[in-house]
């Protein structure tokens, strides 16, 4: 979610696959921004039927997981609407972690209130393990030695063995979901060409982008969490053209690409065409902004079917009557513009 820069390693362990393996990448993938083909997700067909036409508001809800609402309703005190999508995050701290179930119980509550659902994950580094901090060293902004990514990616080690220790704790909650008819918006090691973060950096077929497929091999087969919507994600870094092709893990790893602008130049629109030419043909959107674009911006770059912004910086890089504008404009959905699920 900022602005940093650092080449790590990257893992492809294979729980069930062989370590670091590229395989069957499952039934996940849905065949999303194709709008001749109806996919399994009614999160997708809803999202193809608006692109082009009109986006999704929404907004993160970051720590404390103790009030899994706070920003959504802070949206609502402003405008007088709630936003579409609702957004949380399992998180690192170790009183975020013990309330992560009600992230949870926010999320379906979300759900049958008709909002879109995405969930995300600051995940602590499995060579140190969680809880963690953000910046300690050891935490979520953090690398390891090439001795311990080589273990991590050795599938049966004590570090691999930890990874999906980790991985597993995470499963259960999204069972959860599934198990209620949730279909979550998946968005794991966000923000993959952002080097500080220890899952990201590494450009290449064997960079990160093996460690994403590896996850959505083992959450997906292993799991069987097929009410997962992936979204891939990467940052609106100077290097974005050559990001978003080294680091695409592929048309069967994700369903929706979406970029994080942050770098203070806006929407361009050389952004928004390299999100286009990268997702070839899926859904796009704008996957976190402190900047809110404006209801203009997104009549001229219509394929954009959500914009999430960041919870404090919503407040802090907008005033409330630019809030406001944008979230009572005509090509802005709000929750009691949404269809409801069935």
């Amino acid at each position: 979610m900022k602005k940093m820069t650092l080449n790590i390693l990257i893992l492809a362990t294979a729980l069930g696959f062989g370590a670091c393996s590229k395989s069957n990448p499952g039934a996940a993938t849905s065949g999303a921004g194709d709008t001749a083909k109806v996919s399994p997700f009614q999160t997708i067909n809803y999202l193809n039927s608006i692109s082009g036409k009109k986006t999704i508001a929404g907004i993160h809800n970051r720590e404390p997981n103790a009030t899994p609402a706070r920003w959504t309703n802070e949206i609502n005190a402003t405008t007088g609407k709630y936003p579409a999508l609702w957004s949380g995050d399992f998180l690192f701290q170790q009183d975020n972690i013990n309330n992560r179930q009600l992230m949870i119980d926010e999320a379906l509550r979300e759900w049958k209130k008709g909002a879109v659902i995405n969930i995300m994950w600051h995940a602590c580094n499995p060579a140190y393990g969680a809880p963690c901090g953000w910046d300690d060293g050891q935490g979520v902004l953090s690398s390891l030695t090439d001795a311990q990514w080589t273990e991590l990616c050795t599938d049966g080690s004590p570090l691999n063995t930890k990874y999906k220790n980790m991985v597993d704790e995470i499963a259960t909650y999204l069972q959860q979901l599934k198990a209620q008819g949730v279909e979550v918006l998946w968005r794991p090691m966000h923000e993959m060409n952002q080097g500080k973060f220890w899952w990201g950096g590494r450009p290449g077929a064997n960079g990160t982008v093996k460690l994403y497929q590896w996850l959505h091999n083992y959450l997906t087969n292993t799991k069987g969490l097929t009410n997962l919507i992936w979204v891939w994600d990467i940052q609106d870094f100077g290097s974005l053209s050559a990001d978003a092709v080294n680091y695409n893990p592929g048309a069967a790893y994700y369903d929706i690409a979406a970029l994080d602008v942050y770098d203070g130049s806006g929407y361009t629109q050389t952004k928004y065409e390299t999100m286009l030419r990268a997702a070839k043909g899926k859904l796009i959107a704008i996957g976190e902004c402190d900047r809110l674009p404006t209801a203009a911006e997104l009549k001229t770059q219509s394929s954009w079917v959500f914009f999430m912004s960041w919870s404090e910086l919503t407040f802090d890089k907008n005033t409330n009557g630019e809030i406001q504008q944008l979230y009572n404009a005509d090509n802005i959905i709000t929750l009691e513009k949404m269809p409801g699920w069935k």
